[in-house]
């Protein structure tokens, strides 16, 4: 190696399955990430050697990370390079002795999750103060990225456009809107006077590190963690008898809702894989109902993959007012006509927005129904009367069925892939329909927390654009195509400090503001430093041609 000489490393899964299925992806980004750096007259080296005997080339673990990084020269030119889903964990700790410039980067695809690889690995950089640039391109041919990258070879950080970020006191909002900022506020100070408990099955989830809120800043919201266990839950399951996951089963049919049913436990969902996961729901309810919570979080992807089916259904569900009663000893329903917020993958930022949501669309006579979604990809569309970029936000598995086209008739259960969960297990997968919503995302920046909350629209596009967009991603996972109002592609990238988006539906565009003024003043009164991003005012009209909107 020369002075001269840039350092890649690749940061993958630690399931060795996944990391064989995806090397190759990963494999064709380094080349084009070589040929990029050679035109602009230096090379790349790769920090770790590729693996013949487990057949990749990725840190697949905390320890081999702290292994790669003690031959790495701590000044030198660092780039991350991912196309693929990867654990911050494996690269975190090598990444904090590093001295040099950090530049984590991305191709453009929904193949394999590398962009909400990218978002992770960045959140975490930022929680942990580690300075760094980001890049992403669909083959680094084309000007940003050159430019960019040129731009950090030069002086080692790259500067993005986030001018779509503004802070909540110099948000566009009249006195007409002073009653929501008033109740908003009265309710975040409220929530801090009165405290409240989020479940933590497990903390930390695929080296999520931006995941995990630091207790002391959880406290000061006066909220507060029970940390509960995926083997506690495990052993709940075992006590809800079968006739009860029966009864949840055939209330899904009643409502219309499908499974693809298989035969073989390996590759397809079984009737048994289903009835288990409604086990998992019936006894998360009663844990939930047990410990006092106002959410709860299931780590999801880890432990619990070993020994029983993915968590999918059960989150789907509970993040949902109407869904399957589960009752107590004495025949009382628990948390009856309500949601029982469920943060995916026990991101606790998501959590806290999770609960502020709740408690802002109750007040305002509006479901509650919110889920988080991973931040997957996107693409410009000409379809079904839609003309821009549209998103494709896709949450691992299970979103609530009131976010889908037709409810609970419009959604279907499909297996997990295997190369994800050996046990198996149904998501629960559909389109959401056309709306407003109002997106955010809580972050660590700071030793503080933050949130970004703007508005956004979900169109409705072609069956075929759909299907070739799902094909193109994880097609048994739910699907939302969003556009976010005033916010570019870029701007997104650039500014959001996560894997996953937070959204929920509202009545209409009006409503829309009214809820997001809710929300940002409460969120602000429980401490956090709010952003607001983008046209707050635009509405999804503009956005979709008038054969839509009939």
């Amino acid at each position: 190696m020369t002075a001269r000489d840039i350092v890649l490393v690749a940061s993958g899964d630690s399931r060795l399955s996944a990391n064989q299925t995806c090397w190759a992806a990963q494999a064709e980004l380094e080349a084009t990430v070589t040929r990029t750096f050679a035109a602009l007259g230096r090379r790349v080296v790769r920090g770790h050697p590729v693996d013949a005997g487990k057949g990749h080339g990725f840190i697949d673990g905390q320890r081999h990370g702290i292994e790669v990084f003690r031959s790495i020269d701590p000044t030198a030119p660092l780039v991350v390079a991912e196309a693929v889903w990867q654990y911050t964990s494996h690269v975190l700790a090598g990444l904090t002795r590093h001295r040099g410039p950090i530049l984590t980067l991305a191709n453009w695809s929904g193949q394999w999750p590398g962009l909400v690889g990218l978002l992770n690995l960045n959140g975490s950089l930022t929680k942990a103060g580690i300075d760094y640039s980001t890049i992403w391109s669909d083959d680094f041919t084309d000007d940003f990225a050159r430019v960019a990258i040129g731009e950090w070879l030069r002086g080692g950080r790259i500067r993005h456009d986030v001018s779509h970020a503004r802070p909540l006191r110099d948000a566009p909002f009249g006195r007409s809107f002073d009653a929501d900022r008033d109740a908003g506020s009265a309710d975040g100070e409220r929530l801090r006077d009165q405290q409240a408990i989020l479940g933590v099955f497990d903390e930390g989830c695929m080296g999520m590190y931006n995941a995990i809120i630091p207790d002391h800043l959880m406290h000061a919201m006066g909220l507060f963690k029970e940390r509960l266990s995926q083997s506690a839950l495990y052993a709940a399951m075992l006590q809800v008898p079968e006739g009860t996951a029966r009864r949840h089963y055939e209330w899904l049919l009643a409502r219309g809702m499908q499974f693809t049913l298989g035969t073989d436990e390996a590759t397809t969902l079984t009737e048994r894989q289903v009835l288990e996961g409604l086990r998992m729901y019936d006894a998360a309810v009663r844990m939930a109902h047990d410990f006092g919570c106002s959410a709860i979080g299931i780590q999801y992807q880890q432990g619990l993959k070993d020994m029983c089916v993915a968590s999918d259904l059960t989150e789907g569900l509970l993040n949902n007012p109407d869904r399957p009663p589960v009752v107590d000893a004495a025949g009382t329903e628990l948390f009856a006509a309500r949601a029982v917020t469920h943060f995916n993958e026990v991101d606790e930022c998501a959590g806290v927005d999770g609960l502020i949501t709740d408690i802002t669309w109750r007040a305002l006579g509006m479901d509650p129904s919110n889920t988080l979604h991973d931040v997957r990809w996107g693409a410009p569309v000409r379809d079904n009367g839609v003309d821009e970029f549209v998103w494709v936000f896709e949450i691992s598995g299970a979103a609530p069925a009131s976010h889908f086209i037709g409810g609970y008739a419009g959604a279907t259960g499909e297996r997990q892939p295997p190369m994800y969960f050996p046990q198996g297990g149904s998501t629960l997968k559909g389109v959401s329909k056309s709306g407003e919503i109002v997106w955010s995302r809580i972050y660590v920046q700071g030793d503080a927390l933050h949130m970004d909350i703007g508005r956004g629209g979900v169109v409705q596009l072609s069956r075929e654009e759909t299907e070739r967009r799902w094909m193109a991603t994880t097609p048994q996972w739910p699907i939302m195509h969003a556009i976010l109002y005033g916010i570019s592609r870029d701007q997104l990238m650039s500014k959001h400090q996560a894997n996953h988006i937070q959204v929920v539906y509202a009545d209409s565009a009006e409503m829309a503001l009214r809820a997001l003024v809710r929300k940002a003043h409460m969120a602000q009164a429980m401490g956090m430093q709010v952003n607001v991003c983008g046209d707050v005012h635009d509405t999804l009209d503009r956005h979709q041609g008038a054969e839509h909107r009939r």
